[in-house]
């Protein structure tokens, strides 16, 4: 219940409610010591006790009286009344923004005045390290004579103080949990909608959306639901503001475009930088602008001073121009999406020749080619080579660089140069990855043993460059061939070598050393080098554009800047021949678990087709574990999928859950160091499964009394590797014998047997415990093995054209089909995985994916 006209609070005497403010309620009231009329802010007793709510009211308070500026709601003081915490502050009258904007947009010069007033308090609460996150006009106050207040800083956040404004200054970690989204939907950011960390930033992006709602009267993020409009800050941009009819100049425009940029880089690195945009734009330079009045005649030494102040102006903002563009002149953004093929399933772009973009196929070793301007997609029908990759395409568009799967897979295959028109081959040497010179006379390629070597185009003069410690994939030539670029496996970044050999170094060393960075192409003129990258297996690969072109007051970048955002995943980039636009695949990654139906021997929907992998089964057959797609967290559930609780969450990257046999543990393995760990079914913390010194520790696994720990050191395709098993009582490790070169193994349900593939996956080997001998069981290209429930058989993957699901005996033999896998595209974050349920029908994730090839027209800011 409001409290009673009269009241007396701490020596206010409240005059009347003028209504609900935030958490709570809002008093006119009178201070008899200062004889002046405040407003009085209650928290009610029972909103009180709520511990979050008390301690958001607080922070309200101090972040408020921390600040003194006209364009901030100023607070005079907190206090305490009969179990009910309230605040004293100024007394206003006017309206908010959002009662003005009820009567529709507003005049520009009004909304740049707004603007730069609503940007010079953030400025001063940023100085201060606070940001308000629930930046919105009906937080936004106009008062009688044109002053705008912000008022509410309820869901403030305050930040460690620097040293200098520093855009990336670390939080207080207990003002809001990690992962809590905390705002108003029409105006929260893209980090605020994902949960993420916040800064300054994140009032800029409100800031952009409330200009863009003042000018157009419309909301610049509006759909049905708070969820729509959430997916809308995320992925799309709203109408240019003069879509909506309103008059706006181009350069206000700019500035609302700059402010509601996805990545938070892009934006106004400071409000105080937005305040001087929209001050230069404003007829007088001068804010608040209330009234009018006619230009007076200058005198000439007026006239002087003019001349003095515009050319300081000048400066000005030739220094700001240059201090916030030292990292290599205007950013670079993307303008517009244009979406090319509408099939759902597009290949990987690959190369163009002006007209036509080359796509390597997702789904089957098969070339593709579709418009520059969109359409259907179509084969490439010249290629004659068995199961062909494309690599490159020449500069001319009369050449392709093709690896050939002809006889199977190695590290490194048949290189061929294909002529488009007519199909006709040149072998070229064996390699990983190629790409040609930008003359077309050279090839540059990777070898098994980890170089980079050239070689000539009609096949002679083959010349290593230099070793890298790694495969040399997605080689890359600048366009005036002196230096080459390449992704380097080892490490998941890119390096850069010069022709000749010399000054092999890494690429952007230093930023974001974790992210996993790759695949980059140069633009025709060798200004910008536009590449992909992502955080972790988990994140989305987005394009990234490293500015290198060479100006007056523009020195090259030496950090990169984000094209893209959101849920899509985009392949490496390739610009057009003009360097206007980029084309890319991008990817949106779904998957739908299915189960064989014996009956129908079909795959149908299993838990509801739910997109989860590396489904696990307890030994009793009543909970499940599994990694969702593509976000990877692991779950553990009931059989039929109820009851579901995480058991891990990000950065970590589970990999294929095991259960103990007493079904109290889950052992799985660590994607992003690749450690075996093991976490407790009911939930908990993550622990290390195995001692420290073992190097990489692959396919985990439990003896089935979960007394031992089964493991591989090493990687597929790697040097070197052995199986190992670890003791859980006594700590120790012991080698498998003869299990030198063997990966992946898995010890049968009996405890009798276990089996293993080779490095090259080209053999399935069965060690037999009693006998303690190998012998092989399998010949050819397989993956995924695992054992029936009564350990008589082996169920594996078959590769290739002919794919399956295999049936083996323990005693060898032929290998039976239980179920082609030609039609059924599979997924999942193991590219391919498969598993058994309780009944040994085998599980699957399909793929439900989509990819379209997109065409992203890159602009200079």
């Amino acid at each position: 219940m409001p409290l009673a006209t009269g009241t007396k609070l701490d020596g206010y005497e409240l005059l009347g409610l003028l209504g609900a403010g935030g958490m709570g309620e809002v008093y006119r009231a009178r201070d008899s010591a200062l004889r002046r009329e405040v407003a009085i802010k209650v928290l009610p007793a029972f909103v009180s006790r709520d511990p979050d709510r008390l301690r958001r009211f607080e922070q309200e308070a101090q972040a408020a009286a921390a600040l003194n500026h006209p364009n901030i709601l100023a607070i005079h003081r907190f206090g305490e009344f009969d179990g009910a915490p309230y605040l004293v502050a100024e007394l206003l009258e006017g309206s908010t923004l959002r009662q003005l904007l009820q009567r529709g947009p507003l005049p520009v010069r009004k909304a740049i005045d707004y603007g730069i007033q609503i940007a010079r308090g953030l400025a001063a609460a940023h100085d201060h390290g606070i940001v308000h996150r629930d930046l919105k006009p009906e937080n936004l106050f106009v008062i009688k004579d044109g002053h705008v207040k912000i008022l509410d800083f309820g869901l403030a956040k305050l930040m460690h103080r620097q040293p200098e404004a520093d855009a990336t200054a670390a939080t207080v970690t207990h003002e809001t949990d990690p992962g809590m989204v905390m705002g108003t939907a029409g105006y929260m950011s893209p980090e605020q909608v994902r949960g993420g960390a916040v800064d300054h930033r994140t009032d800029i992006f409100a800031l952009g959306a409330i200009l863009y709602e003042l000018l157009s009267g419309k909301r610049a993020f509006q759909r049905g639901t708070s969820a729509e409009t959430m997916t809308a800050i995320l992925n799309d941009d709203p109408p240019t503001i003069s879509q909506t009819g309103a008059n706006i100049p181009p350069a206000l425009q700019r500035v609302v475009n700059r402010c509601l940029e996805k990545n938070p880089e892009q934006r106004f690195h400071s409000a105080s930088d937005l305040a001087f945009a929209l001050d230069a734009l404003s007829d007088s330079g001068a804010s608040p602008a209330v009234g009018t009045q006619a230009p007076a005649r200058r005198s000439p030494k007026r006239a002087v001073v003019w001349s003095i102040t515009i050319i300081a102006v000048v400066c000005v903002v030739a220094a700001a121009y240059f201090t916030t563009n030292r990292n290599g002149g205007p950013p670079l953004r993307i303008a517009e999406y244009t979406q090319l093929t509408h099939n759902g399933h597009a290949g990987y772009a690959r190369g163009t020749d002006g007209s036509r973009i080359y796509l390597q196929s997702s789904v089957k070793l098969s070339m593709q080619q579709v418009s520059v301007s969109g359409g259907e997609i179509e084969p490439v029908s010249s290629i004659t080579l068995p199961e062909p990759e494309l690599l490159d395409v020449s500069p001319d568009g009369s050449t392709f660089l093709v690896k050939s799967y002809e006889k199977g897979y190695s590290p490194s295959m048949p290189l061929y140069a294909v002529q488009v028109v007519g199909g006709s081959h040149r072998y070229l040497a064996d390699a990983a990855d190629a790409a040609w010179s930008p003359d077309g006379k050279l090839v540059a390629y990777s070898t098994a043993n980890g170089d980079i070597d050239i070689i000539n185009s009609d096949g002679t003069g083959a010349r290593k460059l230099a070793s890298v410690g790694g495969a040399a994939l997605d080689p890359s030539w600048s366009p005036d061939g002196r230096t080459i670029r390449f992704f380097r496996d080892r490490d998941y970044s890119l390096w850069e070598i010069t022709s000749n050999g010399a000054n092999l170094h890494p690429l952007l060393a230093g930023w974001h050393p974790s992210d996993q960075k790759c695949c980059g192409n140069w633009s025709p003129d060798g200004k910008v080098f536009a590449f992909s990258s992502r955080a972790d297996r988990a994140g989305t690969s987005q394009i990234y554009a490293l500015d290198e072109r060479r100006r007056l007051f523009r020195p090259p970048a030496n950090e990169p800047i984000q094209l893209t955002s959101g849920p899509i995943r985009w392949s490496a980039p390739i610009f057009s021949k003009d360097r206007k636009k980029i084309f890319a695949t991008g990817f949106t990654l779904a998957g739908e678990l299915v189960r064989l139906d014996p009956k129908s021997n079909q795959f149908q929907p299993f838990l509801g087709g739910i997109s989860a992998d590396s489904v696990a089964f307890s030994k009793d057959g009543q909970f499940i574990a599994y990694v969702s797609y593509p976000d990877d967290i692991l779950w553990r559930a009931n059989r039929d999928g109820s009851d579901r609780v995480p058991l891990t969450s990000p950065p970590m990257l589970p990999n294929t859950p095991k259960w103990s046999p007493d079904g109290s543990q889950i052992l799985f393995t660590d994607d992003e160091g690749r450690h075996a760990c093991i976490v407790p079914s009911r939930g908990g913390s993550p622990q290390r499964a195995l001692p420290e010194g073992n190097g990489l520790e692959s396919d985990p696994g439990w003896s089935p009394d979960g007394h031992k720990i089964i493991f591989a050191t090493g990687l597929p395709r790697s040097s070197e590797s052995s199986i190992r098993i670890f003791d859980l009582a006594s700590h120790q490790i012991a080698t498998l014998p003869g299990s030198d070169g063997k990966f992946s193994p898995h010890w049968s349900p009996d405890g009798q047997y276990i089996v293993a593939d080779s490095l090259d996956a080209t053999t399935m080997y069965i060690f037999d415990i009693q006998t303690q001998h190998w012998a092989t069981l399998y010949t050819g290209i397989t993956g995924w093995a695992t054992w029936s429930t009564d350990s008589r058989f082996i169920y594996f993957l078959r590769y290739g054209d002919d794919r399956a699901i295999l049936r083996i005996p323990i005693t060898g033999g032929e290998g039976k089909v239980v179920v082609a896998l030609k039609d059924s595209p599979f997924t999942g974050t193991n590219n391919e995985w498969f598993g058994l349920d309780p009944t040994d029908a085998p599980l699957l994730m399909r793929d439900v994916s989509t990819s379209d090839v997109y065409s992203l027209t890159l602009e200079e800011k």
